[in-house]
Order: C-alpha cells, then structure tokens, then sequence
C-alpha cells in the first residue's frame, strides 16, 4: 500500500518528489560521514543545514533537468546513445555540480572570506572532479541502463549519498582526493586496532 502510494507520488509529482529525495540524501551523506568521523563530539548541524540548502536549491533542479534534457537529447538505451549521455555527463555536468557545490559552501561558511576560500575551492573542485571520475561514470552507466527515466534523479540522489560524504568530508578535512580519505579510513582502523588491542 505505502509502496504503491509513493510510486504514485513520484509519477505525479516527479519533480519534487526527485529534488526532495536528492537533497535529503545529499544532507544525510554529509551527516553520516560527521558522525563518524567526529565520534564522541557533536555533529555541525550548520554544516548539514549549508549542504542541505546547496542540495536543494541547485543539486536537485539541476540533476532533474540535466538527467531529462541528456534523455531528449540521447533518448533510449542504445549503447552509443548511453555513452553519449555519460560523457556529457562527465565532461559538462559534473564540472558544474562540483564547482557550485564548492562555491555554495564557500559563500554559506559564515566567518571566512570569499576570497580566502576561493583558492581552496578550486583546488578541490579540481581534485573532486578527478576523483569523481572514477565513480560517476559507472553510477551513470547502470542510471542510464537500467533505470526509468522518472526514476533517475532520485537513483543519483542514492549514489549522492555515497558522494556527498566523500565530497564533505573533503570540503572539511581532505584535499579532493580518494587517497585522502583512505589515509583517514586506515588511520581509523588502526585506531580501533589498538583501542581493541589494550581492553
């Protein structure tokens, strides 16, 4: 019943119902990775609040229109029409959804200068970009293959969730790149290792 409801909800409301759950699960990723990686201290619910607007105010809309104009453009899933869409993907909306996640939390961080941050900002959004290329593609492919198109920003937004706590974690404590947040894992886990070594 709850699951037909819904399925109605989207079909009806498509929009919404897609930039909703996008930014949802875009502010959830950036919860869970404070929450884990600042155990015992409390989360920077400002923070969470700063990504959520970025997510709903941009990452949504653009997503459901960019995801919508790609299927006008490429319609289908033929394999040329399909990596066509993930290398316009790639090489136009990515750059963007990055750099407007960094420039929307550079002018929402209350107390740091414009300027100061831009400098960061850009070296991580460049980093990010590299980065991302190993995991967008392929959250793309199965997106573009697999899934309906009404269905699509909300699947983006799931995988968002993965990408958003990378991505947050980078903006507060990495450099863009998957080797820094490696280095913080394995950092972790040796951590644990020994807390687990000395009861």
């Amino acid at each position: 019943m709850a699951g037909a409801l819904v399925r109605g909800g989207v079909r009806r409301f498509p929009w919404l119902c897609n930039v909703l759950l996008y930014g949802g699960l875009f502010a959830a990723g950036d919860a869970a990775q404070q929450l884990w990686r600042r155990r015992g201290q409390s989360p920077d619910w400002a923070q969470t609040r700063r990504v959520a607007l970025v997510a709903l105010a941009f990452h949504g809309n653009f997503s459901y229109v960019w995801l919508r104009a790609l299927e006008r453009a490429l319609p289908g899933r033929r394999p040329l029409a399909v990596v066509g869409k993930v290398l316009c993907d790639q090489l136009l909306g990515a750059p963007v959804a990055v750099l407007a996640f960094y420039t929307g939390e550079c002018r929402r961080r209350p107390g740091t200068a414009i300027s100061g941050q831009r400098g960061r900002a850009i070296t991580n959004d460049s980093f990010s970009f590299q980065t991302g290329l190993m995991y967008w593609p392929f959250v793309q492919l199965s997106n573009f293959i697999l899934v309906p198109v009404y269905l699509r920003t909300a699947y983006t937004g799931l995988c968002g969730f993965v990408w958003a706590a990378f991505i947050c974690f980078s903006q507060q404590s990495g450099d863009g790149t998957a080797k820094s947040a490696f280095i913080w894992l394995q950092r972790e886990k040796v951590n644990a290792d020994e807390e687990s070594s000395e009861k």
